[in-house]
């Protein structure tokens, strides 16, 4: 009897009688609960939250109240809100972004995670998720400002989720490339510089028009440059599908992203 009775105690282990079952999550899990994590992180870091919601709230109040900058005709709140809509993606997926995954570099959280069940392509989607997920929250906050200085926004609503997606896909790739490339106290400069530069030249609050030709040639090839005039388009003007600026976005991102892919550095 004693016998039996182990014979089937072995046999009710081995068929595995616990539950939950030892082993990792599903990817979907994994990404889920880490894309939770970066966002709850970012909305922690009063520097980030500066950056990202702060700063273009702020600009689009001054600068829709005040008239320091020639926006040409019509209400200055109509030609402000798409770029500041496009600085608001640009805080989130590039700087904001880069600055945060260059610390993690630095610290070795990068390498840690690299090495847990969470595949590495799952840790950048993670990001990207939660760079989404702000940037919604950016851009619901922003409308509901710009509404209130009686924003008249026009256009196709599909048009202006593709431009912010490709927009977001171009900003996210340039600022993982510079994270996993530069050290953490050079991507911070970096970064900050690029986002200072991008709000002056960018298209952004002054009107490209205002610089030179040669110079405005160059500065409508940038990304932030694109999606401001590509929501301008639509947004103020009713444009229904601006390609060009499409077209843009989608060369920067695809060069950011295959070459973030190509030189990311986890340690």
């Amino acid at each position: 009897m004693t016998a039996t009775t182990g014979t089937t105690t072995g046999t009710a282990y081995a068929a595995g009688s616990f539950t939950p079952a030892p082993g990792a999550a599903r990817t979907a899990a994994m990404i889920r609960a880490q894309a939770v994590l970066e966002t709850k992180m970012l909305l922690r870091n009063g520097e980030q939250l500066l950056l990202t919601v702060v700063i273009p709230a702020l600009l689009l109040v001054v600068f829709s109240g005040v008239d320091i900058v020639d926006t040409g005709a019509g209400k200055s709140v109509d030609f402000l809100t798409p770029g500041i809509l496009a600085l608001a993606v640009l805080s989130t997926a590039f700087t904001g972004q880069a600055i945060a995954t260059g610390f993690e570099r630095r610290y070795g959280v990068l390498k840690r995670l690299g090495a847990s069940p969470l595949p590495r392509w799952a840790l950048l989607a993670a990001k990207t998720c939660s760079v989404l997920v702000t940037e919604l929250l950016q851009i619901a906050l922003l409308t509901v400002i710009a509404f209130a200085l009686g924003w008249s926004p026009h256009g196709n609503p599909l048009a202006v989720l593709v431009l912010l997606l490709l927009g977001t896909a171009a900003f996210s790739g340039l600022g993982l490339l510079m994270a996993g490339t530069l050290k953490a106290e050079a991507t911070l400069a970096a970064a900050n510089l690029v986002f200072l530069l991008l709000l002056v030249g960018g298209g952004v609050i002054v009107p490209m028009d205002k610089f030179s030709g040669p110079v405005r040639s160059v500065l409508e090839l940038l990304p932030v440059s694109a999606l401001s005039d590509g929501l301008r388009d639509v947004l103020q003007h009713g444009a229904a599908m601006p390609w060009s600026d499409l077209g843009i976005l989608a060369v920067w991102a695809a060069f950011g992203l295959a070459a973030a892919g190509r030189f990311f550095r986890w340690e």
